[in-house]
């Protein structure tokens, strides 16, 4: 079974601004992963840049099968 980790996420901007994301899911390796792991995951997901910090919060692992149709590096 594949897993999918479930997260609410801040994200600031070393040149101004933030993003906030809630209820967030993304496809994760295995059945865990850590904060700084996924921290840099939602970045390289979302392609963001200037990124001055990340904080997670309400992380938890679900049991369901990846919904990415293409090869998301480390998330088999």
């Amino acid at each position: 079974m594949q897993h999918r980790v479930k997260f609410d996420f801040d994200i600031t901007f070393s040149n101004g601004g933030s993003l906030h994301g809630e209820g967030f899911r993304l496809d994760i390796k295995g059945d865990d992963i850590s904060d700084d792991e996924l921290s840099r995951h939602i970045v390289r997901d979302l392609r963001l840049l200037m990124v001055a910090s990340v904080s997670v919060s309400n992380k938890s692992t679900l049991r369901e099968a990846h919904k990415r149709r293409c090869e998301i590096p480390g998330a088999n």
